[in-house]
């Protein structure tokens, strides 16, 4: 049930690939965190991938809720190829291009510069 309400608030697609850690209110204002899920990206299937933590927190503003601002604290998490050893992360043009993300997910991601074009 949780996380269906949750769907609600979020760009269509979003919990496919991040999980809410926590949600605030702080100042009149939401704050929800998410951290990317430590699921290898389809680009890298065969290769061993251990996982690095993740970049630097992103603020993204979102829809108000209930007439307060909302700001989606979003980390991607980045993972080292054992194999090349390289750190990589996903590639969300790779992803926007699947069947997994809807296109306002898609357009979301875009917006916010986390895929140079569609």
């Amino acid at each position: 049930m949780e996380k269906e309400l949750l769907s609600l608030l979020l760009p269509e697609g979003m919990l496919d690939y991040f999980e809410v850690v926590s949600m605030r209110l702080k100042d009149k204002t939401y704050f929800i965190y998410l951290e990317e899920k430590n699921i290898h990206p389809q680009q890298f299937k065969g290769d061993k991938l251990t996982s690095k933590g993740f970049f630097d927190e992103v603020s993204i503003q979102d829809f108000p809720l209930r007439g307060k601002p909302c700001y989606l604290k979003i980390k991607r998490r980045k993972w080292l190829n054992e194999a090349t050893g390289k750190n990589v992360s996903r590639d969300w043009k790779m992803v926007a291009t699947g069947t997994r993300m809807t296109e306002e997910f898609a357009l979301f991601l875009k917006r916010n510069s986390w895929i140079p074009s569609l």
